[in-house]
């Protein structure tokens, strides 16, 4: 049985993944509407790797014993100024996502609940590769400038 504590934790982390996912999905269309396909997929793909985490959240809280809960979804952006900025965007979102799954690492680890620690170690480590992908496609972007965007472009349409 999982505690109270960490049901709650977790609970706010599927909504946390909720709200990304309308976030990349919001992206998709901002990028979609430039005439940016291939950043509109990548994001697209990005909503719902958000979802299938908010999912397997769930999974897990109800295989434990816990109920899973969706709480209110505040409203996403829609617009980022420029494509960079947008993506300087997912950047920091990424960030922000991984220092709230280093809170639950914490919660779980309080709660002396090891298999909530190393379930959500898999996510610790996604995190990482996660920053390191954004960072990555930003840093591309600026070197790129307005020329190297469709190359970009084109690259992100593969995933």
């Amino acid at each position: 049985m999982i505690s109270e504590k960490l049901q709650q934790a977790i609970n706010e982390q599927i909504t946390a993944e909720l709200w990304s996912a309308n976030l990349y999905l919001s992206m998709s269309f901002y990028y979609a509407h430039a005439g940016l396909d291939g950043f509109a997929s990548w994001m697209k793909k990005q909503s719902q790797e958000e979802l299938d985490h908010a999912y397997d959240m769930a999974g897990y809280l109800i295989k434990r014993g816990g109920k899973a809960l969706v709480d209110k979804i505040d409203v996403v952006p829609c617009d980022w100024g420029s494509p960079l900025e947008a993506f300087e965007q997912v950047y920091a979102h990424e960030c922000r996502v991984s220092k709230l799954i280093d809170g639950l690492v914490d919660v779980a680890s309080a709660e002396r609940d090891k298999a909530t620690q190393d379930f959500l170690w898999g996510y610790v480590r996604e995190q990482v590769e996660e920053e390191a992908t954004a960072q990555g496609i930003v840093d591309k972007m600026k070197l790129g400038g307005d020329a190297g965007l469709l190359l970009v472009d084109a690259e992100l349409a593969k995933r």
